[in-house]
């Protein structure tokens, strides 16, 4: 599995855009989980979590919803150059 790197920008399939701010432990199964923040406004809330596992698991993508043709939820973004949301 891929790990996540930190201090970066992901695109979630759906096309918005997080920035990953650290891995934390989950306290009774040590799981590791990925927090991060939307770079969106956002009113429920600016700070989320997952499964470091689930943020790279693989989604199909004739999915209606996978605007970004991606294979996996999360994929590391170096250029950010294409605007998905509109």
């Amino acid at each position: 599995m891929e790990n996540v790197k930190i201090n970066s920008v992901y695109r979630h399939f759906k096309g918005n855009y997080y920035y990953v701010v650290d891995i934390a432990l989950d306290s009774e199964t040590q799981e590791r989980m990925v927090v991060y923040k939307p770079l969106y406004e956002r009113t429920d809330s600016m700070l989320w979590v997952r499964p470091e596992k689930m943020f790279f698991e693989k989604i199909s993508t004739d999915r209606p919803d996978n605007i970004t043709g991606q294979s996996v939820r999360f994929k590391l973004i170096d250029d950010l150059t294409k605007n998905y949301i509109k």
